[in-house]
């Protein structure tokens, strides 16, 4: 199953941690000596930390102060730099595909250009997998920035070639010309205040402009998120528990589950998050969407 057993979630940094006052106000504390406390009166022999890189970096500072803890790297957006794959993203990358597909029913019967917006913050895997995989037209990443003219080209090119149509799919963090990335609203309770949103809203008025096509958005959001993980995800996570565990029974603290090609290794917690894992330009999956005729709005 997918979701959280312990109820966990990304607002439970205890070193920024959100602490209503008397008078409703939130104030933000380090809670990290509860933590620790709480670890010693309970006994425990290590701890399993599951999650991205803001997880990661919990760990790696509750490990100075003194607790047993292995990572565990489960995240939509697949940008740990230690693993080639985190548990999720595939899940998520499915139901995105899925939309990409069911857009196109819609699309080609009313002649419009379609959006969907996925998550996966400052990273483009989802959007480009997800894109790549439904047959989108136009993929979007923050990684290439993008200019409007291509994107108008694009669309301009499928309607003289019959095709009055287009998929574009574009990811949360893309950043607009001369607008920079689309924020939805700040969030002090969270590490990282910004909360990404409405990009596609953007886009599809500007299409619109530019192509006089009517243009229609889709934003995923929570959906991706939930249900029923894949097969592969579920291979996955297994295997990287079961590494987890193996660490923990040897005493090979401050190590992290990681998947390498098709082995799965033990690596340093300051390894999955030394930097962020994004999508390259000239990645092998970027090639190859540009190969099929995708526009990646650069172009």
């Amino acid at each position: 199953m997918g979701g959280t057993i312990l109820g966990t979630s990304n607002k439970g940094d205890p070193f920024h941690f959100p602490v209503a006052g008397p008078n409703g106000a939130v104030e933000i504390r380090d809670m990290s000596r509860r933590v620790v406390e709480n670890y010693h009166r309970w006994k425990l022999d290590g701890v399993v930390a599951i999650g991205g890189d803001g997880t990661m970096n919990i760990a790696i500072k509750l490990r100075e102060l003194g607790l047993n803890i292995v990572g565990v790297p489960k995240t939509i957006d697949n940008d740990l730099s230690a693993t080639d794959l985190t548990f999720g993203h595939l899940s998520a990358v499915q139901v995105a595909t899925e939309a990409i597909d069911r857009l196109h029913t819609t699309a080609s019967s009313h002649h419009r250009v379609m959006i969907l917006e996925v998550m996966g913050r400052y990273a483009g895997w989802i959007a480009l997998r997800a894109g790549i995989a439904g047959g989108a037209d136009i993929i979007l990443i923050p990684e290439i920035p993008f200019r409007w003219e291509p994107v108008f080209e694009q669309v301009h090119r499928r309607s003289r070639r019959g095709k009055r149509f287009s998929i574009v799919c574009v990811s949360e963090g893309v950043e607009i010309p001369g607008h920079g990335r689309v924020v939805r609203s700040l969030d002090a309770r969270r590490t990282d205040p910004r909360q990404l949103g409405g990009v596609g809203d953007l886009i599809a008025r500007r299409i619109t402009e530019g192509t006089g096509q009517e243009t229609r958005v889709t934003v995923l959001g929570h959906l991706q998120r939930g249900g029923s993980p894949t097969a592969a995800d579920r291979v996955l996570a297994t295997c990287l528990g079961a590494m987890a565990c193996r660490l923990l029974g040897a005493g090979k603290f401050g190590m992290m589950a990681a998947l390498k090609g098709v082995d799965v290794v033990a690596v340093p917690l300051e390894d999955a998050v030394a930097r962020q894992k994004l999508v390259s330009p000239g990645h092998d999956l970027v090639r190859v969407a540009r190969s099929v005729g995708t526009c990646m709005g650069d172009e």
